[in-house]
């Protein structure tokens, strides 16, 4: 799948007028137990690597597929599904676009100033003063919601997880323009073995035929 529209991506998951209807009938889910800023915390600092499938709801309504690859901290990999040939990757404290549609080198923008950077620290800590905005059940999940508390300027991340096992499901990231760009995480896997060469700008741009060192 990729570059779905929002609209049929919900009817693909049973969420059209039909689906809607009957979702509607069925009982509501009890609400999960709420878990702890230090359960999270903990949840995080539990591994450094993981990978797994994602989903990606564009801040445009359309949907991307693919791949993604934490190695904490500070670094992360999406990989896009074909036709789709663009990369996002965390590295040296930076962010890097590529797209494919240029050899000069990725765009690069400060980890710092993006949501994600929480979440990627070497030791996560919610419980920090001024972090986390707001912490509540929803349904069978817990959500907190994030931002950097000497620059809440940067935006927030939504996170959004499942007790019995603890797991990150999603996030919902909030820049610092208010757009928002949601990830559906599927079958993350932790402690698995990411070779460096995954994070690393030079190789990347050798694989694509641009010019390392850029």
């Amino acid at each position: 799948m990729n570059r779905m529209s929002r609209r049929q991506f919900l009817y693909n998951l049973g969420l059209g007028t039909l689906g809607a209807m009957a979702a509607l009938a069925l009982p509501a889910p009890a609400a999960a137990q709420r878990l702890s800023l230090s359960e999270i915390s903990s949840y995080f600092n539990g591994f450094q690597t993981a990978q797994g499938g994602f989903t990606q709801i564009n801040p445009d309504g359309t949907l991307t597929t693919g791949r993604i690859m934490l190695h904490r901290p500070g670094r992360v990999r999406f990989e896009y599904d074909p036709p789709d040939p663009n990369l996002v990757m965390a590295a040296g404290g930076s962010v890097n676009v590529f797209d494919a549609r240029s050899n000069q080198g990725p765009t690069v923008y400060p980890l710092r100033r993006t949501p994600l950077n929480l979440i990627l620290a070497d030791r996560v800590d919610m419980t920090r003063d001024r972090m986390v905005v707001d912490h509540f059940t929803d349904g069978p999940t817990t959500v907190v919601v994030a931002q950097d508390p000497d620059h809440p300027e940067y935006g927030n991340i939504r996170l959004v997880f499942s007790s019995d096992p603890v797991e990150l499901r999603q996030w919902i990231i909030t820049d610092d323009m208010g757009r928002e760009t949601t990830v559906i995480l599927a079958g993350l896997e932790h402690d698995v073995r990411l070779p460096a060469g995954l994070f690393s700008v030079d190789q990347e741009m050798q694989r694509r035929g641009g010019i390392a060192g850029q």
